[in-house]
């Protein structure tokens, strides 16, 4: 299926594994020009010269998300060489704390705050001039079922949870200007170095077992792919009266009517 997206420059955080890589390979597969960051040197090197043994075309840029500098540069750095952005994926995310606030603290839940909600807005802030000029524009952020109902730590509940509730935002004051606004919430989806594949090296089968039959109606972990593909259509025209939702890609994991 072509998603009339040729010759779009897309921007992905933490795309150098795992759902951002998905993600940015799949928008690639339609055509679009990609930009990455993330943090390790080395896994963005690999994933750049892997797009490019499929002929796509990449920028890799080292960043970390919670600096503001680094935003602005992988943001600079893109409209540089790529273009600027038509299209925006805030992947990256991930808990700092643990499910007891006390235990977890007020600085480290503000980290995790930073990290799940702030760069992508940050990120957004970057973007959306451009979008609105052009009057067309998409931006995609990874949520996750536990920013839809319990689950996580808090600081990774409550920033995933913001951030759906930032984008339900953005998104009814954007649609006339056709800057559309979507999330997505995975459920438990494995890959390596994931918290799941760390959980699974990390227990036994039987816990592992007892994991899947309680939680995931598949009766396996999810993967990227699907999440990847998923983002390709919200970025496309297929989607155009799509804004403001956030979809669950989670094999019927999630337990909420909302």
């Amino acid at each position: 299926m072509d998603l009339g997206l040729q010759g779009k420059v897309a921007m992905i955080t933490g795309g150098s594994h795992g759902l951002g890589k998905q993600a940015a390979d799949s928008l690639a597969r339609e055509g679009c020009k990609v930009g990455i960051c993330a943090r390790g040197q080395e896994n963005l090197d690999a994933t750049a010269a892997e797009f490019r043994s499929k002929g796509y075309e990449v920028l890799a840029v080292q960043a970390d998300v919670m600096k503001q500098e680094d935003l602005k540069n992988f943001h600079d750095q893109t409209v540089a060489t790529l273009g600027e952005a038509d299209i925006l994926v805030n992947n990256a995310g991930g808990r700092k704390g643990t499910a007891d606030f006390q235990e977890t603290g007020v600085a480290t839940f503000r980290e995790g705050l930073e990290f799940n909600l702030m760069s992508a807005v940050e990120l957004i802030a970057l973007v959306l001039p451009h979008m609105r000029e052009q009057r067309w524009g998409r931006i995609i952020s990874v949520s996750s079922i536990y920013g839809r109902e319990y689950g996580g730590s808090i600081d990774y509940m409550t920033g995933k949870a913001a951030l759906i509730a930032f984008s339900k935002h953005m998104a009814l004051n954007l649609m006339k200007e056709n800057v559309l606004v979507n999330c997505i919430a995975p459920g438990s989806i494995d890959f390596p170095g994931s918290s799941w594949d760390r959980f699974q090296q990390n227990s036994t089968p039987e816990q592992v077992a007892d994991f899947i039959d309680r939680n995931l109606p598949a009766g396996k972990f999810g993967w990227p792919e699907p999440i990847g593909d998923t983002v390709a259509f919200l970025a496309s025209e297929n989607a155009n009266l799509i804004t403001g939702t956030c979809l669950n890609v989670d094999g019927g994991q999630s337990r909420s009517l909302l």
